[in-house]
């Protein structure tokens, strides 16, 4: 038999993990007596060690002095209203599952209650009052719970909420104004299983509730591995991937996750959405498994999916590049994709993240320090690059030492075209792994009055400049307007290609202190960004979805009649809107 019963791990202590701030609860960034910051813990590389230069790097940034003795005050004492019961609803649920799937805790309702959002989510859970809050978590932990819920729900007309990480950032998990139901959140991260590997034709059937690193844990004590990692991938989850249509910084050598995932099973209120048996590829007609992708929670409850899995990798390799300037990047990966030789994944950052990458290191030792000037002044004096336009791309190899040795010399011919330097294999690891701590980064900026968001699009290869610059200069027309303090902060990053163009990142932030309502400023300002870089050739979003946050660019962005189409089927798998939480076209206003 090809498909083989996975076993159940033995139950493993979670790692806490902060109830509204990103990550673990051990890992945070601190100040030092002498102004340097440490991130707590072990878990990263850039835990444990001083870094005296990150906290003079912002100031810089931001033209302000940062005020290390006045952090904003962080609401303690959460208020939570009542919740809203359906006592019909309680009484059914209470005979039909166990105690412990069932909670009214305010804790657990607020914590279900906001994604990752900076400025509507997070910074209004922390400084001040959720609009709304969920009455009920419902911890799911089986197909059958999922199946009674939803029917209990569709009986008693309650408002569902799936509920996976929580890392969400398009405002998707913020509840509708509107709703007057009882709302219940279902909390899936107890379905967290693989139910069996096929090592022959590899695949593997996974519960959605499982994350990212859990995933990768399992299949790596078997020796495999699926290929996706977002930025997300220690807490995001496996229906949270299928539901925002997500992309990890692999996709080059594995997929997007829907080149990854086979076959997905959806509960809906009138019956299941999936195929029979996951095949390669098939042509069967219209294929409603597809319209799962990016669902955004609107249609119904994700429990498990068949996915493709690969053999772990023989080396895995980092490896960067210096460039003299952004253009001369750009130009690097479009010569570089047309070449068919690519890394497992490829990331250029501009001059500003650039800078940001040296201040977050240790201060160096005394032969560091002769290496890094040696470094430095063969850039600067002999190759003359302009220290303020230096940009780096980080690189990652994933295969065999034959196939990684073979890239490494083509990649870096073609960097070489472009004034590429290579810049060895730490700074890239270095690089590749910062990703992981940016969200820390935001949160420790936070309580120093500092807002400050990611946020992508993708853009074709001939309009990614347009896109970059006009970002930046709306950046500063909008500091002006809101006569902001300091300076704003802007940067970017290109992390994936394709044939047609690229995915680009941006990081924004400004300083809040004496800023009046900061976070509506900031909602606005990223408003007008989004419909910045619409305007001048990027997408409404790469991988992060629409949620609620970019939901007034979907006229722009599909035919009435494709809204339409989208609608009746939302009508048709569920007529009494059960799946109410209205992302994307189902939004409110």
């Amino acid at each position: 038999m090809a498909k083989e019963p996975f076993p159940a791990p033995p139950p493993q202590a979670e790692d806490a993990v902060h109830d509204h701030k990103w990550g673990y609860a051990d890992t945070k960034f601190v100040i030092n007596d002498d102004r340097s910051v440490t991130l707590t813990g072990s878990r990263y590389s850039l835990s444990g060690y001083k870094m005296p230069s990150f906290l003079p790097y912002v100031e810089e940034m931001l033209g302000v002095p940062l005020d290390l003795q006045d952090r904003k005050s962080e609401v303690i004492e959460k208020p939570v209203d009542p919740p809203n019961r359906n006592e019909a609803f309680c009484s059914a649920a209470e005979v039909a599952f166990d105690p412990g799937q069932i909670s009214f805790d305010n804790r657990d309702r607020l914590v279900h209650s906001h994604g990752q959002t900076s400025a509507d989510e997070v910074y209004k859970v922390l400084y001040g009052k959720l609009s709304r809050v969920v009455d009920m978590v419902f911890f799911c932990q089986s197909e059958d719970d999922a199946q009674t819920i939803v029917n209990l729900a569709k009986e008693h007309d309650i408002c569902l909420v799936p509920y996976g990480g929580g890392t969400s950032v398009s405002n998707a998990l913020l509840l509708p104004k509107n709703e007057t139901r009882m709302v219940v959140s279902i909390d899936m991260q107890r379905m967290n299983a693989i139910e069996w590997i096929d090592r022959e034709n590899f695949q593997a059937r996974v519960q959605a509730g499982i994350t990212g690193q859990h995933l990768a844990q399992l299949l790596e004590a078997e020796g495999f591995m699926t290929g996706h990692e977002p930025d997300s991938v220690e807490f995001s989850t496996l229906g949270g991937w299928i539901s925002t249509n997500a992309s990890g910084m692999k996709k080059n050598r594995y997929g997007n996750i829907e080149q990854i995932i086979e076959n997905i099973t959806l509960i809906t209120p009138e019956g299941i959405i999936e195929q029979v048996d996951a095949m390669p590829r098939t042509s069967m007609g219209m294929q409603p498994q597809h319209l799962i992708f990016g669902s955004e929670g609107n249609l119904g409850l994700i429990t498990k999916a068949v996915l493709k899995i690969h053999k772990l990798p023989e080396v895995k390799k980092y490896g960067s590049l210096i460039f003299p300037d952004f253009a001369s990047g750009v130009s690097f990966l479009y010569d570089l994709y047309r070449s068919g030789v690519l890394p497992t994944s490829v990331r250029l950052v501009d001059n500003v993240q650039f800078r940001f990458g040296l201040a977050l290191k240790p201060a160096p030792t005394f032969f560091e320090s002769i290496k890094s000037r040696l470094q430095k002044f063969f850039l600067l004096s002999i190759k003359r690059y302009d220290a303020a336009e230096l940009v780096a791309a980080t690189l990652l190899f994933e295969g065999s030492s034959q196939e990684i040795a073979l890239k490494e010399k083509r990649i870096y011919a073609i960097g070489k075209r472009f004034g590429g330097i290579p810049g060895g294999s730490e700074n890239g690891r270095r690089g590749y792994l910062l990703t992981f701590v940016i969200a820390y980064i935001r949160d420790f900026l936070s309580d120093l009055h500092v807002i400050g968001e990611t946020f992508e699009t993708s853009a074709p290869w001939d309009r990614i400049h347009d896109v970059t610059n006009s970002v930046s200069e709306m950046v500063h027309a909008k500091h002006e307007e809101f006569k902001l303090p300091g300076k704003s902060y802007v940067s970017y990053r290109i992390t994936q290609t394709y044939h047609t163009g690229v995915c680009i990142y941006f990081m924004y932030g400004f300083y809040t202190k004496g800023v009046k309502a900061p976070e509506e400023i900031f909602a606005k300002i990223e408003h007008e960004l989004r419909r910045t870089i619409i305007e001048h050739g990027g997408s409404i979003s790469h991988h992060h979805g629409v949620g609620k946050l970019r939901k007034d660019f979907m006229d722009g962005i599909m035919s009435a009649t494709s809204i339409k189409l989208l609608k009746d089927l939302k009508a048709a798998s569920d007529p009494q809107n059960i799946f109410g939480l209205r992302n994307n076209i189902f939004a409110d206003g």
